[in-house]
């Protein structure tokens, strides 16, 4: 083809239609069906007359540059209204105008009663209270007739709410973890405990209520150092924590299981620190759980200055509990793991000890994790009384 026929073949393409959304004729967008069809399902069209709608506006519209907002709209409930007595089903009730959150440094985004819910966790309530506080504030602001509303301002209604339905230790909770989404220094989360006392479960619904995005386990990184780490130079990483180092003879009365286990978590420690000096200087919060986290042995001064660092110690202090969750865990995977901890169950059980015996020598708080949400709620809370403590925040200053 040539270039003149190239030329032709182009001046002849329809022209692609674009909305103009305000007064100013260049702010406009495309014309999109796709689009088009997702906001008319959302108001619950049917995706066979979503499509076909769609498809109407883009004939009746055909070979015009560009379309106001407003006619686009009066056409779109036309062809509804339209097809709906055709098919002799009642009109669709319009939609309010969508609520925008503002932002006190510029730009916009929708209100959203999930993204509101979701930052209402970090108070330390269940979810379904947080929707229904977030709902409840749609609604009020729908009412008033508002269609804007300023980050600052949804934040202080929802201290409101959250003060009126929960008391005050609730609300400042929320206004403190707001705080921290633009934080001086990084929020870091430690959470140690033996093997399977739910402590990397408990991790990922604390950092999905808190929104941090970071976890990391100390297995993860033991991983990593079997691989620079041969087993023959370093044994205790290359086994699991109650049976790190088998078959090295100890001096009599020394706890072969304890002192294997200290070892690998002597070493895996210097990964640890690693993640922490990483978190510092990315100023990016973090959560980190783990056998290897044992109270005492990573010193947590230098990091007093440079992040918010909370450490706990998740244990399942009841003893048949913890035993029968291994031998359900037996029953169900079949595999040879799970066998494993249930014929090492003792040793996993002297490791708990010991962590609860540092965890009170070094004044770490202790988690008995009965179950997830009430121990995500005790851990959300802890996280938020800590900052409190360690902030020293005028609450008046924070909404």
């Amino acid at each position: 083809m040539t270039v003149s026929a190239k030329e032709t073949e182009r001046k002849q393409r329809p022209t692609k239609l674009r909305v103009q959304e305000t007064d100013d004729p260049e702010a406009t967008r495309p014309f999109l069906r796709g689009i088009m069809v997702h906001s008319l399902i959302a108001r619950g069209v049917d995706f066979e007359d979503a499509r076909a709608t769609a498809e109407q506006v883009r004939e009746r519209l055909l070979g015009r540059p560009v379309v106001e907002r407003a006619e686009l709209a009066k056409l779109v409930e036309e062809i509804l209204g339209d097809r709906s007595s055709r098919d002799h089903q009642p009109p669709l009730p319009k939609l309010p105008a969508p609520l925008i959150v503002k932002r006190k440094r510029g730009g916009s985004v929708p209100f959203s009663k999930g993204t509101l819910s979701q930052s209402l966790l970090a108070a330390a309530i269940e979810p379904n209270d947080a929707f229904g506080v977030a709902r409840e504030i749609e609604q009020d602001l729908l009412a008033s007739g508002a269609r804007e509303v300023m980050r600052r301002d949804l934040r202080q209604l929802a201290y409101e709410k959250l003060l009126h339905r929960f008391g005050p230790r609730t609300a400042e909770r929320f206004l403190i973890w707001r705080k921290h989404q633009e934080p001086e220094k990084p929020v870091i989360l430690l959470l140690g405990g033996t093997t399977g006392c739910g402590k990397t479960s408990l991790a990922l619904e604390v950092a999905q209520r808190l929104g941090i995005s970071r976890v990391v386990s100390t297995d993860s990184i033991r991983q990593i150092l079997r691989l620079t780490l041969t087993k023959d130079l370093v044994p205790a990483i290359h086994a699991s924590s109650f049976e790190a180092d088998p078959h090295r003879v100890y001096a009599p009365g020394v706890d072969s299981v304890l002192s294997g286990f200290h070892a690998q978590a002597s070493v895996v420690s210097a990964g640890v620190r690693a993640m922490l000096d990483r978190a510092v200087e990315e100023n990016t919060s973090l959560i980190l759980d783990g056998v290897s986290l044992v109270p005492g042995l990573i010193d947590l001064e230098p990091y007093r200055d440079t992040a918010h660092v909370i450490f706990l110690v998740v244990a399942r202090l009841d003893e048949e509990a913890f035993r029968s969750h291994f031998v359900s865990r037996e029953a169900n995977q079949k595999r040879r793991t799970a066998r494993r901890y249930v014929a090492h169950f003792d040793q996993i059980l002297r490791i708990q000890e010991n962590f609860l015996e540092l965890a009170d020598r070094f004044e770490v708080p202790i988690v008995d994790n009965v179950t997830i949400d009430g121990s995500v709620l005790l851990v959300i809370r802890h996280v938020l009384e800590t900052l409190r403590k360690q902030g020293g925040y005028d609450l008046s200053q924070l909404s």
